[in-house]
């Protein structure tokens, strides 16, 4: 089987800035919350047959204790914020697998996930569907890649060294230099994407590069400036990195089987009477009725 771990944060996001605004019966807007649903049942549609959901339940998480700069949910349109739960909900009656996170981000659900499910012989292959370079630090050889599903990219091992220049396992190293504006951390100064994988590809982690920069690989330019600058800051990028390093103990499931698709509750067909989604109860109806 193959077992597909959807970032429904993201998803909420890019249909909520992508698809017409869209309001439920009580006058609740609830447009990206039907754009996820549709797209997750395509996937349905599509073959898929094992699939769980990550969401941020809630913004902050544990890494806001750790770092005031943290992202928070400060700037989030209200409109995007109130649909988190209805799509939580919503997806539960669709029988799709959701992990709310509240100490912990959708991202560590995604890696807990994919951890997991990578244990288990009977698993093919571990599709990660997100774009976010956080989740490039999970992916392993070709059984656990991460999908890009808008561009229609497939990105392994092979294919993570090739965008970052760095392997997997050092994107948490890369993420805490060059930083991420995303997430709220600055990274190290004078330490860009080329410099980050110049250095990083000779030296996988932090802790490996030489405090003595005239000893450093001559491929790597301006080593004294980049030395001086990452070990001037030394605390903060170990702590840049804690912050880019994502969990694998956040709680997902028990057996892979309990991702299987086994189509809708009965309590969908009222949730979508209430969205005013009378065509999507119809597909899932139909994708329900196909199973064995």
């Amino acid at each position: 089987m193959d077992v597909y771990l959807i970032d429904g944060t993201y998803e909420l996001f890019r249909h909520f800035f992508a698809v017409p605004a869209a309001s439920d019966v009580n006058g609740q807007e609830i447009g990206a919350v039907r754009g996820v649903l549709t797209s997750v049942l395509s996937m349905i549609e599509s073959g898929a047959t094992h699939l769980g959901v990550a969401t941020d339940h809630v913004v902050e998480s544990f890494r806001n204790d750790l770092y005031p700069g943290y992202k928070t949910s400060e700037g989030v349109p209200p409109e995007l914020l109130s649909q988190f739960p209805i799509l939580e909900e919503a997806l539960v009656a669709m029988g799709v697998v959701v992990w709310p996170m509240v100490y912990f981000e959708a991202d560590d659900a995604l890696a807990s996930a994919a951890a997991k499910a990578a244990l288990d012989e009977r698993v093919r292959q571990v599709l990660i569907c997100t774009p976010d370079k956080d989740l490039a630090q999970c992916v392993v050889g070709t059984r656990v890649v991460q999908l890009d599903r808008r561009q229609n990219i497939l990105r392994d091992e092979a294919g993570v060294v090739a965008k970052f220049g760095v392997r997997p396992d050092s994107i948490p190293d890369y993420l805490a230099v060059v930083g991420d504006s995303a997430d709220g951390f600055p990274g190290v100064r004078g330490w860009g994407a080329k410099a980050a994988a110049s250095a990083l590809s000779q030296y996988p982690h932090l802790e490996n590069i030489p405090k003595d920069w005239r000893v450093w690989d001559p491929s790597i330019r301006k080593a004294r400036v980049l030395s001086e600058s990452l070990f001037g800051a030394w605390d903060d990028a170990l702590l840049f990195r804690t912050l880019a390093t994502l969990r694998r103990d956040a709680p997902v499931f028990e057996t892979v089987e309990n991702l299987r698709w086994k189509g809708p509750r009965a309590t969908f067909a009222e949730r979508c009477q209430g969205m005013k989604a009378a065509g999507l109860l119809d597909r899932v109806t139909s994708a329900g009725s196909k199973l064995v």
